[in-house]
């Protein structure tokens, strides 16, 4: 047993059962001042602001308050190299797409990874993975896609495999062969290859995902790819709506997917669309950032009754950070949630959208012990406002100390 005694502030308080937030709720979360809270085998035992029970470790919050770890549900944080020669593009008015065309963009990271060994972007990824776990995030999503051929789609997905079983954070893995088209292939000889790799596929990952916009894939490739998916028993997911009003999250809806991703071009439609399903709308608001692409209509989601998460879409070449604390605060300036509707939206919200609903995004007994623990004097508006001072003063991962290499 181990308990965490003084604590100032414990926040994200939900009753068991409850694994998202929609419409007014995303402006509720449960408090509890003054508290303790008791960890068992990994898990959130008990919590209370009374007398405290025994145990065999103690830790000493000092006033802090604690809070769920952060939940990233969309990253592609297994890469290899950087494209930092592309940030000079992008500073000389190249657009997205238009890096793409000259050979850039994804393909760019198709290269660099084919020529890495899997051990070196093992390697490299770990940095990364390290880096956002120091600063808070306790459930991970790491996508493929950078293979973009069913060796190195493969190779991928071993890595991502290897840091799930590696760290001590929950990794969720999802199969993102169609995130452009390989090198070599046509059009339609490519979609035909991302379906041929889901029986292989399907041993690593969780989820298949599918880029479906302007440029890369169609609504009909992409209900092809997701259903197929779902033969092998990977639940759908889906990159909309960034570049274009594509028809994504319809046809995500349609198909059952459990998130459609990114939504910075989106009309009353796809609000429509959402309503009364199981699909988060996740956005993104550090590509927004990155590319300069509007942010995603956050607010107007919520006030027609739907819940919406905020992922970090840590990638190396339009959004190259995986701070969550820094995609909660611009969920609150760029985007005008209130600080407890952005920190349900990359905590409970995020864990829904990925899967880990049951065991992560909440203070609720049985679900795992992932906790930051800040610095005193320390609630959710200031960690929104003062957005780089540094707060954490402990991150717990399954209730143990996370310590980074």
């Amino acid at each position: 047993m181990i308990l965490v005694k003084n604590i100032g502030l414990l926040v994200g308080i939900q009753p068991e059962g409850v694994h998202r937030l929609q419409g007014p709720e995303m402006s509720q979360t449960g408090t509890l001042e003054n508290a303790w809270l008791l960890i068992n085998n990994d898990c959130i035992d008990s919590f209370g602001d009374g007398i405290m029970p025994n145990a065999d470790t103690i830790i000493d919050a000092r006033g802090g308050m604690v809070m769920p770890a952060f939940c990233d549900s969309h990253t592609h944080l297994v890469y290899a190299g950087s494209r930092d020669g592309e940030f000079l593009d992008k500073l000389a008015g190249l657009s997205y797409e238009e890096i793409a065309k000259r050979g850039g963009g994804i393909l760019n990271s198709s290269d660099l990874l084919h020529s890495t060994s899997e051990e070196e972007l093992y390697r490299q990824s770990m940095v990364r993975v390290n880096e956002v776990l120091a600063k808070g995030t306790g459930t991970l999503e790491i996508k493929s896609g950078y293979g973009l051929n069913p060796e190195d789609e493969l190779k991928m997905l071993r890595v991502i495999k290897r840091i799930k079983d590696t760290v001590p954070a929950q990794i969720k893995i999802t199969f993102l062969g169609a995130h452009a088209i390989g090198r070599g292939y046509t059009h339609e000889g490519y979609v035909q290859e991302v379906i041929d790799m889901m029986p292989k596929a399907s041993e690593y990952a969780d989820f298949v995902d599918v880029f479906c916009d302007k440029g890369f894939f169609t609504v009909e490739d992409t209900a092809r790819i997701m259903e197929e998916g779902k033969r092998f028993g990977l639940i759908p997911k889906i990159h909309a709506n960034e570049l274009a009003v594509s028809g994504g999250v319809q046809v995500g809806v349609q198909h059952g997917a459990l998130s459609v991703d990114h939504l910075e071009q989106t009309t009353e439609a796809e609000i429509q669309a959402l309503k009364g399903s199981g699909t988060m709308p996740t956005m993104l608001p550090g590509s927004s950032f990155f590319l300069g692409l509007p942010f995603g209509r956050a607010r107007d989601f919520i006030s027609a009754g739907l819940g919406v998460a905020l992922a970090s879409d840590y990638n190396p070449g339009s959004s190259p950070s995986g701070d969550m604390r820094f995609v909660m605060a611009m969920g609150c300036i760029k985007m005008r949630l209130t600080p407890v509707q952005a920190f349900n939206a990359v905590t409970i919200n995020g864990a829904y959208a990925m899967g880990a609903g049951n065991n992560a995004g909440s203070i609720t007994p049985g679900k795992r012990a992932d906790l930051i623990i800040t610095r005193p004097g320390w609630d959710l508006t200031k960690i929104c406002y003062t957005y780089q001072t540094p707060f954490i003063h402990k991150v717990l991962l399954g209730g143990n100390t996370f310590m980074p290499e």
